[in-house]
């Protein structure tokens, strides 16, 4: 099967994001919990989370363009400069994908999708107690990206909390986490260990 350029602009809106969404393979399914000056919380899936730097430790996420409906994730980061990510995890799949739907400002996620939120001493953004690995980060900066409205945002890991057991000889073990990840708009995918390999030097380069 081959879609040229013309062929995926010909694609209706749903199957576009669908087929899209999941050209990059399984990505990182993450909750991002934050909270504004009222008190009202927020919590939303997302999987678009990389990587960006490990010294100082940075994280970024893409949120769509913003409007009236979306944009609650970014608009409480904005008032408080905090958040959290939260791995989601085999046992509240279900509880974690219902947080996309487009509730109004004044609707807590967690109270509606069953979730709990917890706080930790001297930060402010809500964590969420079910998941055993949460991130609190703090805003450091948000790119446009001007092609189609959306925006990078930057953090700085402030807090990493994870289980003892999640550390295998020095690396993070995600399958002991039960963490999973996603595809496309709706298709969660179970994580297995299945290699591990040395750090790379070029002196120590197998054939191959």
């Amino acid at each position: 099967m081959i879609y040229n350029k013309e062929a995926i602009k010909a694609f209706d809106r749903v199957t576009k994001l669908k087929i899209i969404n999941s050209v990059t393979g399984i990505k990182p399914a993450n909750l991002i919990g934050t909270i504004n000056n009222e008190r009202q919380t927020n919590l939303a899936i997302f999987s678009s989370i990389v990587h960006l730097g490990s010294s100082p430790a940075l994280l970024g996420f893409i949120t769509r363009p913003q409007t009236a409906e979306v944009g609650h994730t970014y608009a409480n980061i904005l008032e408080n400069d905090v958040y959290t990510i939260n791995h989601i995890h085999q046992n509240f799949i279900k509880n974690a994908h219902y947080t996309s739907a487009k509730f109004d400002v004044n609707t807590s996620e967690f109270k509606r999708c069953g979730l709990t939120e917890e706080y930790i001493e001297d930060f402010k953004a809500p964590f969420v107690k079910e998941s055993n690995f949460k991130i609190g980060m703090r805003f450091v900066e948000a790119i446009d990206i001007k092609h189609n409205g959306t925006k990078l945002i930057i953090g700085e890991i402030e807090q990493l909390i994870f289980p003892d057991v999640a550390i295998i000889d020095g690396d993070i073990d995600l399958e002991a986490t039960e963490s999973i990840g996603i595809s496309g708009l709706n298709s969660y995918y179970s994580l297995k260990k299945i290699a591990k390999h040395p750090y790379v030097r070029i002196d120590e380069v197998p054939e191959l």
